[in-house]
């Protein structure tokens, strides 16, 4: 760890639904910086690629909006920096029914769990830094689910969890465009996307 400690980006793609309707794939996206400075330079050359495209400073880059020059434009950009991708992908099909009548947001956290409890010791005493969603209730039952689950107080995973408005943040957008990627990979669309972020990946489970 340096500069400060571990920074964990975390984002979604897909939906965590699991009803007929759904997203078929589902995907947590972990982005770990080992350096604050290089997360740092990470995010102003977010910045500065907003402005090479002429775009206002409070446009949001997300994957599903986005056309595809712009996915690869913003891709070869973060991948010059030194971060570290792990994720976790949920092809529906085949775990629907082991989950049959669980809530999404308890499916979600589940996954969020799984995801870091996977990290084999790479992520400790990390800052977590979610894209905000749903209401304070909902932040909070993740915060007090994943602290017991991960047996955090012994374990030391995290030490400091927070919501962030991805808007204003370039770090999880970078992890919104990152689990997008790896969504369109496994639904077979815009693989050179994945492509481009492969060298970066450090471990893509496959949630059984």
């Amino acid at each position: 760890m340096k500069h400060g400690g571990i920074l964990v980006f975390i984002d979604d793609s897909g939906d965590p639904g699991l009803g007929s309707e759904s997203s078929p794939v589902f995907v947590i996206a972990l982005v770990i910086f080992d350096d604050t400075l290089v997360a740092e330079e990470t995010a102003l050359a977010i910045k500065k690629l907003r402005r090479k495209l002429h775009f206002p400073d409070d446009v949001e880059f997300k994957f599903h909006k986005s056309r595809l020059p712009i996915k690869r434009r913003f891709l070869e950009t973060v991948v010059q920096y030194p971060f570290r991708i792990r994720a976790i992908v949920v092809e529906k099909d085949k775990i629907r029914s082991k989950f049959n009548g669980t809530d999404k947001e308890t499916f979600f956290n589940h996954i969020v769990l799984t995801v870091l409890q996977q990290t084999k010791g790479t992520v400790r005493y990390a800052k977590l830094r979610f894209d905000k969603r749903g209401e304070r209730r909902i932040r909070n039952e993740l915060r007090a689910y994943l602290s017991q689950a991960l047996d955090n107080k012994v374990k030391n995973i995290f030490t400091d969890l927070k919501f962030v408005d991805s808007k204003r943040d370039n770090l999880v957008q970078l992890a919104d465009m990152v689990a997008g990627s790896i969504a369109a990979y496994y639904k077979g669309k815009n693989i050179e996307l994945f492509s481009l972020i492969k060298k970066r990946v450090e471990d893509i489970e496959e949630y059984r």
